[in-house]
């Protein structure tokens, strides 16, 4: 143990440190109530592949535990035939954000968010009334939804059965949170929260601001060069009334919030959460940066080249010594891998084909 106390002024707002002097203790993230058959009933459903139209992915295809529920790709999988145009987010201590996507589209519920990807074309391409009879037809999955009190297997279920499962996806023995940092970690905080200025959007327990911001992080060409990719990326920003959405060369990130006219929300992206960093590489909304070393460059040298760049941003001018310490200090922020049997379903219970060639199947 470091033996410090740290002065997080936030904890105390939010009745979640020990007051000392004015100070407050680091605490980890309060474990959420959870139901327990209910939350197991939404680990099944989360890495069964029928919940994809055609059977090929599940949820845990793009969110792998041993990826910190993120994805190792720098653009996330999709659903055959197509491709994503994105990073995969991490899962863990989602249950605590008040908004989703990279872009902050969904700011309502996780039962919305698991609506979205279930249904949405090119991630798991699923008509849920097809889904429905699909775990109708499974008598584990009968005797599962009846356990957990929702009767017969349904969709409305099934958005809630998965959002209890995730609240089980919490920080577990982070350093950050036990005070027991190393000393080089120690030196990183106090940069983070001072001559490195990255606290200014990375605050509060989930270390995000839950705001929106243009960093000037580089696109992804793969994006473009990727017929497949390019495919999802125009078919997402026609849907989302994106404006001259065919010849788009970027990105817009949060303007599907708010459309300004003036396009200076364009490059826009939420500030993503530092929790669980240790496993989530690559990094930024597209996996343009692949280390923790390669971030604390990209800022340090005052961040991309972008004429909607928030103008806070400015070149750092960390000494080699500095830029180690803050890696050590946002590596502090991950706790143990959350990959055991309590949070990934690991049973080969049920056998469902996977339906070649979807796109010439007829009934």
């Amino acid at each position: 143990m470091s033996g410090r106390t740290s002065k997080r002024p936030w904890l105390i707002a939010l009745g979640l440190g020990v007051a000392v002097m004015g100070q407050a203790q680091a605490v980890s993230l309060e474990p959420m109530s959870v139901d327990a058959k209910k939350s197991e009933l939404g680990k099944r459903l989360f890495f069964d592949n029928r919940l994809s139209g055609d059977s090929a992915i599940s949820c845990g295809t793009c969110h792998q535990p041993d990826n910190g529920f993120a994805n190792s790709e720098a653009l996330s999988p999709a659903y055959p035939g197509s491709k994503g145009f994105r990073n995969a987010p991490s899962l863990i201590n989602t249950a605590y954000k008040k908004s989703w996507f990279h872009d902050g589209r969904l700011g309502t519920n996780l039962n919305d968010v698991t609506r979205e990807n279930i249904t949405e074309d090119y991630v798991m391409n699923m008509d849920m009334r097809l889904m429905q009879e699909r775990l109708k037809q499974d008598p584990v999955y009968v005797q599962m939804f009846k356990d957990a009190g929702y009767g017969e297997p349904s969709n409305g279920a099934v958005r809630k059965a998965i959002p209890e499962y995730l609240k089980t996806l919490v920080s577990k023995n982070v350093a950050y949170d036990k005070d027991s940092m190393t000393e080089s970690a120690i030196r990183g905080e106090k940069l983070f929260t001072g001559k490195a200025g990255c606290s200014s959007c990375h605050s509060g327990l989930l270390f995000s601001d839950g705001k929106a911001w243009n960093t000037g992080v580089p696109e992804n060409p793969e994006i473009f060069r990727d017929p497949e990719r390019h495919a999802t990326f125009i078919a997402f920003n026609m849907f989302m009334g994106n404006e001259n959405y065919m010849n788009l060369k970027r990105d817009v990130g949060a303007h599907v919030q708010t459309h300004k006219a003036d396009g200076t929300d364009i490059g826009k992206f939420m500030t993503p959460s530092l929790r669980e960093l240790k496993y989530t590489a690559p990094y930024m909304h597209n996996g343009m940066l692949a280390t923790l070393d390669d971030v604390v460059d990209f800022y340090n040298q005052g961040g991309g080249v972008d004429r909607n760049k928030d103008k806070r941003l400015k070149p750092l001018n960390l000494r080699a010594s500095e830029k180690a310490d803050l890696v050590a200090f946002l590596q502090a922020l991950s706790g143990d891998p959350l990959t055991g049997d309590q949070y990934v379903w690991s049973k080969a219970d049920y056998s469902y084909k996977t339906i070649a060639n979807w796109t010439k199947a007829k009934n």
